[in-house]
């Protein structure tokens, strides 16, 4: 039996062109149970030498049969033989690891798709083609607009997202990784201006990160001409990574929280929260940068590298 699925969606469409006319079907037909040459496929069914000889081509780079030259009174004569007698199309196809070996699965989401909010001023949303709100008006965080967000600023306050988790089962996850492009959120912009900038995950405080400023002088790489010099330009890649012993951040320990700290195994979806806390020492706000925005062309990006149970 031959087995096709979405994980190889080049044989998909290859057997799929195949088998998408009658006489390449018939031809398989014929095949089902003894082999055949060209010349006596084509007077079977009442067709041209070279249009049988096209179809087999076809049919033989899908790989449905296998030819071979023989030899006959005039030269040679292609004789052909039919691979398969089942073909099974997976659509949902389970995922299969074997034990003990890892695989990662990577989701990116864009800044503008957070689920859940509470921002205070200064703050504002910008896209690629200008502000998509009046600055310094919360309530239109919550506009529908918000999703064409390509940087996000806030004084204090949060973001949340809630990423898919779409892993197979018995899945034991060994690490969760996130990264974005931060900095702090001064007037225009400020070099030196820290920030404590927290990242909670389904609920759990993961550490905390002093952004040493809000960076301009320069402009980000990936900013728009219409966003002016004199404003925020662009972050720093920041990396949190939770394995089954600790927090690292930019591969330095932040914390003692584990993955198993983060009760993943319950849900089909990571929440992942970016913020400043009532409490923190250095209150300068948050800019979060999308794609099209500051130095890195990532949103939000979750990395789960997992194994099998």
């Amino acid at each position: 039996m031959l087995e096709l699925s979405f994980d190889d969606p080049d044989e998909l469409v290859s057997v799929g062109h195949a088998l998408s006319t009658r006489s390449r079907v018939d031809v398989l037909q014929l095949l089902s149970t003894k082999k055949l040459n060209v010349v006596e496929i084509a007077e079977a069914l009442k067709l041209p030498v070279s249009t049988v000889a096209n179809n087999v081509k076809v049919l033989e780079a899908a790989g449905l049969i296998n030819t071979e030259l023989l030899p006959a009174t005039r030269g040679a004569m292609k004789v052909c033989s039919r691979n398969y007698d089942d073909i099974h199309i997976g659509f949902n196809m389970p995922k299969v690891l074997p034990k003990g070996e890892t695989t990662e699965y990577r989701v990116e989401m864009p800044i503008g798709h957070y689920s859940d909010c509470e921002v205070y001023p200064t703050c504002g949303i910008a896209g690629t083609g200008g502000f998509l709100f009046d600055e310094d008006e919360p309530v239109q965080f919550y506009h529908p607009k918000h999703i064409e967000a390509q940087l996000i600023w806030f004084r204090k306050g949060y973001v949340e997202y809630q990423l898919p988790l779409d892993l197979p089962s018995g899945a034991q996850v060994k690490s969760l990784e996130v990264s974005m492009e931060l900095c702090s959120e001064a007037p225009n912009y400020d070099n030196n201006w820290p920030s404590d900038i927290t990242l909670w995950v389904n609920g759990q405080e993961i550490g905390s990160w002093t952004s040493p400023g809000d960076f301009g002088g320069r402009r980000g790489k990936l900013n728009p001409a219409w966003w002016e010099d004199r404003a925020t330009q662009y972050g720093l890649l920041k990396t949190w990574i939770i394995d089954e012993e600790r927090t690292t951040l930019d591969m330095m320990e932040i914390s003692e929280v584990n993955v198993g700290d983060l009760n993943l195994k319950q849900r089909p979806s990571v929440r992942i929260r970016i913020g400043v806390k009532d409490d923190a020492v250095h209150k300068g706000g948050v800019n979060l940068f999308g794609q099209q925005f500051g130095d890195y062309e990532q949103g939000i990006v979750m990395k789960v590298n997992y194994g099998m149970e």
